[in-house]
């Protein structure tokens, strides 16, 4: 059998990201981890955030990682007006946006 540990209580997002078709991947990055990085900062609730921007082929340009507290910090963030916002911007720039909220395992340190 398989040991596993959850990493623990909080709730983590993913967020699978395809750039706009008129964007390069240059351009998506760019946006992304300058302009739209420190937005996301300011989400009240957030505990961490990692933006993972896909080298290569693949079904998403970039896939970013959220954790919080709870299911119902995640809710309260994004229906905040900074939550909002930085929801707005991401669709302004993306062709596709796919939430995963995933119970994170650790399998190795």
């Amino acid at each position: 059998m398989l040991a596993y540990r959850s990493r623990g209580p909080e709730m983590k997002l993913m967020i699978g990201l395809v750039r706009r078709s008129d964007m390069t991947h240059e351009e998506f990055a760019q946006w992304w981890l300058e302009e739209h990085a420190p937005l996301a900062r300011t989400l009240p609730n957030v505990q961490r955030i990692r933006f993972n921007l896909v080298d290569g082929e693949g079904p998403f340009d970039g896939i970013a990682e959220l954790w919080f507290e709870s299911e119902d910090a995640m809710a309260e963030s994004y229906g905040s007006d900074i939550g909002k916002a930085v929801a707005a911007d991401s669709m302004a720039h993306v062709e596709a946006r796919v939430r995963m909220p995933v119970a994170e395992h650790a399998i190795h340190g």
